[in-house]
């Protein structure tokens, strides 16, 4: 007897959920017919979006980031979508209040990893930076050589490649020295004080401007005389050269030694530090040769 009604409830179970799936059928057949359709619409969107950024000549990374942004917008459209379809209670109100506090709990739970996507996107967006330019962020130093959703990679002058957060980027002051083709430097030259100031200015002027990597068919060569040291009247001796860091270090080089060059031949004397000793009380100097006759007499 128990067996028997246990059997007739199975079946009554089973009839409605046969019923329950004959009823839901047709709409579980739209909800696929949606979700196909949502495939489709989304190949064709980000299709759309690349040709776009190709003709705009936006960068690829952009242009990736932009392509699945389209994507996952429109999935969740045709995703909400089907569910309705599926389930006659669940609105659209409901199904985005729904997902809007499940996506608060995943905000708190993944706050830095949204947050460096975030400021990816930005970073794509502005283009305060590019691929191959040279900056300076929070001690670090060096070569763009990708920049990602999450974070951009910096190769290092002594080769060593560093990946940043993106968010450190977005929220720091970054240098970016390659911004121009064009950078100054500058170096200080001293000279003793007793040559001719106008002229040893002259000098380092002329040589600075022999130099090759020198590009003062741009920006002017300046030498100014700068302070009063303390064994030499101290210029300031600035150009302009091209702006990657080696660019800066081979100009400065063979400026520095053109000077040196020049002024030598011109016989201006770099000169070593002065020091001047006083003394309270006289000192008694005596020759090497006093000394030796002293102590022979002795």
């Amino acid at each position: 007897m128990e067996v028997t009604t246990i059997t007739t409830a199975l079946m009554d179970k089973l009839t409605e959920y046969a019923d329950a799936l004959v009823d839901v059928g047709p709409r579980l057949v739209v909800a696929v017919v949606v979700v196909l359709a949502t495939w489709a619409v989304t190949l064709l969107a980000k299709g759309i979006v690349r040709r776009l950024g190709k003709r705009f000549r936006m960068r690829q990374n952009l242009i990736d980031v932009l392509a699945m942004i389209a994507g996952v917008g429109l999935w969740l459209v045709g995703i909400l979508l089907a569910l309705t379809i599926v389930f006659p209670s669940i609105t659209p109100g409901k199904a985005l209040t729904t997902l809007g506090l499940g996506s608060v709990a995943i905000g708190f739970a993944f706050k830095d990893t949204f947050e460096n996507f975030l400021a990816g996107i930005l970073i794509l967006l502005r283009e305060p930076f590019r691929i191959g330019d040279h900056i300076e962020c929070d001690d670090v130093e060096g070569q763009v050589e990708e920049i990602t959703i999450r974070d951009s990679h910096v190769r290092q002058t002594d080769g060593q490649r560093v990946v940043v957060p993106n968010h450190i980027l977005f929220q720091n002051a970054v240098v970016v020295r390659t911004d121009r083709d064009l950078r100054r430097t500058t170096i200080m030259c001293g000279v003793a004080y007793g040559e001719d100031v106008d002229a040893a200015r002259s000098i380092i002027e002329d040589a600075v401007i022999s130099v090759d990597t020198v590009r003062d068919d741009v920006k002017d060569v300046e030498v100014f005389a700068q302070a009063f040291g303390a064994s030499s009247i101290d210029f300031e001796v600035t150009w302009w050269t091209g702006s990657r860091p080696i660019d800066i270090r081979r100009s400065r080089d063979q400026v520095i030694a053109a000077v040196k060059r020049a002024l030598d031949d011109a016989g201006v004397e770099i000169p070593f530090p002065y020091r001047t000793l006083t003394f309270k009380e006289p000192l008694n100097v005596k020759s090497g040769a006093l000394d030796k006759e002293e102590a022979q007499s002795s």
